[in-house]
């Protein structure tokens, strides 16, 4: 007999079910597979587990591993069963059929119990491909070009028994519950807003319950509390408009069922979304959000702030299934640290160190964590570690090429109930040891690099992580970054090439010209500088001060005298043209001097003076109201032009562009208006 406690893992050569404490070992009665299988599955409550071979999909009893029935399919790519395991559906590759009668009908649907197919569906696209169940099985929901069909599984010959058809729609998610409804996301498309709208499924013909619409959302995810009363939707596109998130721009929105409440979820930190879960209570929720190191917060039904655990590198959030812990990790490119917290105290309970983590899960029963180490994301130390909720490593269990890696579902209730202090972790496997010993020793870690000039020093605010103390990050209109996105007052500094100074460095100190990495320095080690060096520095001087004739510049006294203008440049006397003032000991003579504009003084000047600038030109920072409404109306004149071009030419025309040509005798008026004004 298997024990309670199982998982499953899918390699290169290898698949089979593991046991639980205290021996961790594969369990025997399961028969190897002769090729590479595709995946598995199990079903919801555990009771079945069906693997998907080359040859056929076979469907075994998780508790004693005795085979129940094999499906004739080759080649299957994915499967999938029903909540209780009555059902299960295969998807193959389209194959365009020879005859245009006959159509491939890739994805199936098998009862288990007899092997025999029951139904069939031409579906093209492995997304959304699947059926999905009520938790009852009572209803089956597909969705297929903008449609949902509703089936009856005990009577699959009936066809679609109900169906609602959305332009746009493109995603569908049921909720679990005694009454269960249907969550709909309809994308946002040719100026129309997307939406989210919740159906009863037993009346989708009726209006929907709830329904929310918002702009920015392409795509979507939908979760479901376990009570079915409340669903988190969360939407991204895949451009930012504003150009400060690489991966689009995200938003996350809280709908009832009942429709007595909906609400977008206002969060306090720029940034995408990581992660967002229901705690299995159903009226909690995390989210993980904001530009790292992200913020993660526990929000209550009505979105009121719970409990904020602090700015830290995390994008993953995960309750335990009896929701006494939580479990908050950064994986990916991140360092791989998960934290558990105690629901009940909010407090720290461990840290875990699991680096390259691809896939982490809480055990059935709530009190281990299995993270892995998957291929193709990682080809080396592939594993699988199981960890005690209170941080001890209990088995490791390297598979070269691993795959796929999952617990053995079961209910909730059937485990043994958290006490007021949480349990202590069993005596870890042999296989922890012998893992531990083949690890080189740790040493000490290099930490990150800091250039000659700044060690020895602490390290600068502007250079450290917001959660180790750092600058944090913040945006404003002020001060614009390099790729368009704007930089607040606080954001850090660009650094500079010459005369910036070193990062740890004292006041005053580490100041110096450009200096290239790894190449020789200036002067060799002990070089001082010859004594006659500032002598000929004098001598190079005075040569600079000298006109091309060899004759030395006039004096100071010699110089004829400047006037004023009133924009605050300096004009010699007798001369028309203001031209900028040459410093002592300026460019030699006959070389072009760039004019040096007071613009404090240039702003000052009013505005009727003869300086200001001509209407056209320059930027039009100094141009008056009526000045500027007269370029702008210059402007759309030249594109009527550019337009009535176009239509001479027999170019099509749309009808905004012929509006705009019928507007062009009031734009002239107006024009003409303006002009007026100014004589």
């Amino acid at each position: 007999m298997a024990t309670k406690e199982q998982y499953a893992f899918r390699a290169q050569k290898s698949l089979g079910l593991v046991g639980g404490a205290p021996d961790y070992k594969v369990l025997e009665g399961y028969p190897p597979p002769e090729a590479t299988a595709r995946t598995y599955k199990y079903t919801s409550d555990g009771k079945l587990f069906a693997v998907a071979l080359p040859s056929c999909v076979r469907i075994s009893n998780a508790s004693d591993l005795t085979t129940l029935c094999e499906i004739p399919v080759l080649n299957a790519v994915e499967i999938g069963l029903s909540p209780k395991g009555t059902y299960l559906s295969t998807w193959e590759r389209y194959v365009k059929p020879t005859d245009e009668t006959t159509q491939h009908k890739n994805h199936r649907v098998w009862r288990v119990a007899t092997g025999e197919e029951v139904i069939s569906f031409v579906q093209k696209s492995l997304d959304n491909w699947d059926l999905q169940y009520t938790p009852t099985e009572e209803k089956a929901v597909r969705l297929v070009n903008s449609e949902v069909q509703v089936h009856l599984p005990s009577d699959w010959g009936k066809g679609i028994v109900d169906r609602l058809r959305l332009d746009g729609l493109s995603a569908i998610a049921p909720g679990p519950g005694q009454y269960p409804a249907l969550a709909v996301f309809v994308a946002e498309r040719k100026g129309a807003p997307a939406s989210v709208k919740v159906y009863n499924l037993a009346a989708l013909s009726a209006s929907p319950t709830c329904s929310k619409t918002f702009f920015k959302a392409d795509k979507c995810s939908i979760k479901w509390n376990n009570l079915g009363t409340q669903v988190l939707v969360l939407t991204s596109t895949d451009v930012d408009k504003s150009n400060k998130n690489y991966y689009g721009e995200t938003n996350l929105y809280l709908l009832s069922a009942a429709g007595n409440f909906d609400c977008r979820v206002t969060l306090d930190k720029e940034g995408p979304i990581h992660d967002f879960n229901w705690s299995p209570n159903s009226k909690e929720f995390g989210v993980i959000y904001g530009f790292m190191p992200a913020k993660t917060v526990l929000f209550d039904q009505r979105v009121k702030i719970i409990h904020d655990f602090g700015i830290h590198p995390r994008n993953f959030i995960a309750f335990n299934p009896q929701g006494r812990l939580l479990a908050l990790g950064g994986f990916g490119n991140l360092a791989g640290k998960v934290d558990i917290f105690d629901r009940r105290s909010l407090t720290k309970v461990c840290e875990i160190d699991a680096p390259n983590t691809s896939w982490c899960e809480w055990s059935p029963d709530g009190r281990f964590l299995l993270t892995a180490t998957l291929s193709p994301r990682l080809r080396v130390d592939n594993g699988i570690k199981l960890w005690h909720c209170t941080g001890t490593l209990v088995h490791v269990h390297m598979v070269e090429e691993l795959y796929q890696a999952s617990w053995r579902p079961a209910p909730a209730e059937t485990a043994t109930p958290f006490g007021n202090t949480l349990p202590p972790a069993p005596k870890p496997a042999a296989s922890v040891e012998a893992y531990q010993a083949g690890k080189p020793t740790p040493t000490k870690p290099a930490g990150a690099y800091r250039p000659p000039g700044a060690r020895g020093t602490s390290t600068p605010s502007i250079f450290k992580r917001e959660d180790e103390g750092g600058t944090p990050r913040t945006d404003s209109p002020s001060t614009p970054s390099r790729n368009g996105v704007q930089a607040g007052p606080s954001a850090r500094p660009t650094p500079t090439h010459s005369g910036s100074p070193v990062p740890g460095a004292a006041p005053g100190q580490g100041i110096r010209g450009r200096v290239v990495p790894g190449a020789a320095p200036r002067h060799p080690p002990g070089w001082a500088p010859p004594e006659n060096a500032e002598k000929k520095k004098k001598q190079r001087n005075k040569k600079g001060k000298d006109g091309e004739d060899g004759t030395a510049n006039t004096t100071e006294s010699s110089k004829p005298a400047s006037r004023s203008t009133g924009s605050g440049v300096q004009t010699p006397a007798g001369s028309g043209t203001p031209r900028a003032s040459t410093p002592a000991g300026g460019p030699p003579a006959g070389r072009s001097v760039p004019q040096a504009l007071d613009l404090s003084a240039a702003k000052s000047a009013p505005s009727g003076s003869g300086d200001a600038p001509t209407p056209g030109t320059g930027t039009g920072e100094g141009l008056d109201p009526v000045q500027k409404k007269i370029r702008n109306l210059t402007k759309k004149l030249k594109a009527i032009d550019e337009l009535k071009d176009k239509r001479n030419r027999g170019e099509k025309m749309e009808a905004t562009q012929l509006k705009k040509i019928e507007g062009e005798a009031s734009i002239r008026e107006d024009l003409a208006k303006m002009q007026a004004s100014l004589t």
